[in-house]
């Protein structure tokens, strides 16, 4: 079945940086939109970015975060840098295969078949 597995979450101090990663397997990586969404406490989750062959951003992390993939290793990443306390949340990777229609959808959490347990990142002040 498929598994996505997070790692890496942690406390950082704010302007501190943490990188995470998604570890896929029992799916065809290379054919799936992968993506990473957010969610604090009391708050809905919300898209922070997702790669195909493209990449998108949520204004919120952009020229702060950059995520990646490595199709050879089924493993996506999240470089977080310049992280602030508003950024604490759960982080949950999330696939689902790549169509245009899909890849259109990748903002919305309720497009993605498959998730992670989550990673937490707390940034302290």
């Amino acid at each position: 079945q498929v598994q996505l597995v997070e790692s890496g979450g942690g406390l950082v101090q704010a302007g501190g940086s943490l990188r995470l990663s998604c570890a896929a397997s029992g799916l065809t990586f290379v054919a799936y939109v992968m993506g990473w969404f957010r969610q604090a406490p009391g708050k809905e989750r919300e898209f922070v970015a997702a790669v195909s062959g493209m990449t998108d951003y949520a204004n919120s992390v952009k020229g702060r975060f950059t995520i990646s993939r490595d199709n050879a290793k089924n493993t996506m990443y999240l470089q977080m840098n310049s992280l602030k306390p508003e950024d604490t949340a759960v982080y949950y990777c999330a696939g689902i295969k790549w169509s245009s229609a899909t890849w259109g959808r990748r903002k919305e959490a309720r497009s993605y078949d498959y998730w992670g347990q989550g990673t937490q990142v707390t940034v302290s002040s």
